[in-house]
């Protein structure tokens, strides 16, 4: 037998050697990263089936956001909760799908944690056979013991100890950092354990995609306009980007973080039901912030930080500029330039 055996990395055994970056760690936040593993594995097999298995389509429900619930939406979260209420490693959970911080069942002990989750960013298009995901942020709690609490989960993004997503698409990935890098895992279904694909994630420095979704040109600001003009190459400072589109967060992040490129949801100020964007500060923004940044990219809300914001609802929602630096501090430059005094968001 001849050459190099091959090097097999599991996701435990990759998180295990992170763990080793601190003598002091307990191992908790490790099984909580490998449970939230477990989760992903279990939602996969679902969302192969769900043709088959009658969980398609619509539960007839509306959640906190007053968007209509999907059986698999119900499914996600119902299975990131129960296989995390009982470990004694968290102390809180929040998932977007719920309208108040979801409390650790009293008869089970309380963690040192708090995991804030999209059980199933992009549920919307599963009933089309469109890749889908789940994003996860997970923070030391600030309460000292007992129940958790809210505060717990209004933290900012640049306090995560951990963030990632699990995307389902023609293959299951697991993307995750805790501060050192981003690594990626592919499931292989043959032994379903994931295994180690993508180390040391650096999204490119050429950028070759812009993920936006046009329709809602008629909401956006003077600059936002320009900068997208600027993304055709209309002012002919750069060669013209693709737009690629998908409608899952997730799916377009994980495009542009792999493929180099940026997405971006500004805020609707002519839109009196959303003057702030889409998207959520504590389930969507700041995981995928985090993520971007540890790829050596950029997250803003087109004037600051999205890891710098504060939140002050659970529900908060936020313009989003995500991906390629230099094309992230480009958008905020267009934003200073054009919408200064104009935008109530930006002002």
């Amino acid at each position: 037998m001849t050459g190099e055996p091959i090097q097999i990395t599991t996701i435990e055994r990759h998180i295990l050697d992170q763990q080793q970056r601190h003598p002091d760690a307990t191992g908790e936040l490790t099984n909580i990263l490998y449970d939230i593993a477990l989760c992903g594995k279990l939602i996969a097999a679902k969302v192969i089936q769900a043709g088959l298995t009658g969980i398609l389509g619509s539960a007839n429900e509306r959640n906190i956001q007053g968007e209509e619930v999907m059986r698999m939406d119900k499914f996600a979260d119902s299975t990131l909760f129960r296989l995390n209420d009982h470990t004694g490693r968290l102390g809180v959970m929040a998932s977007e799908e719920h309208e108040d911080i979801l409390a650790i069942p009293s008869k089970y002990k309380c963690g040192r944690y708090a995991l804030l989750f999209d059980p199933l960013d992009g549920s919307s298009n599963i009933d089309v056979n469109v890749s889908v995901g789940t994003i996860f942020g997970i923070y030391r709690r600030k309460s000292k013991d007992g129940p958790g609490t809210l505060e717990d989960c209004l933290q900012p993004g640049r306090d995560l100890v951990a963030a990632g997503y699990i995307i389902y698409g023609s293959s299951t990935m697991l993307v995750y950092s805790t501060g050192h890098g981003v690594h990626g895992f592919t499931l292989n279904r043959m032994v379903g354990e994931f295994l180690l694909s993508h180390p040391n994630i650096r999204t490119p420095e050429t950028a070759k995609y812009y993920s936006v979704n046009s329709g809602n040109e008629r909401y956006w600001s003077p600059g936002v306009l320009r900068y997208m003009r600027h993304l055709q190459g209309g002012d002919d400072e750069i060669q013209p980007l693709s737009l690629r589109y998908i409608g899952s967060l997730v799916a377009d992040f994980h495009r542009n973080l792999l493929s180099g490129g940026i997405f971006f949801y500004p805020a609707d100020r002519k839109n009196p039901k959303m003057p702030n964007g889409k998207l959520r500060l504590t389930y969507e923004a700041a995981p995928l912030g985090f993520i971007a940044e540890q790829a050596g990219g950029a997250a803003s809300d087109g004037r600051r930080r999205i890891l710098d914001i504060e939140p002050s609802a659970l529900h908060q929602r936020t313009p989003l500029f995500l991906g390629h630096k230099g094309l992230v501090e480009k958008a905020e430059e267009f934003i200073r330039e054009f919408d200064a005094g104009t935008n109530p968001v930006l002002k």
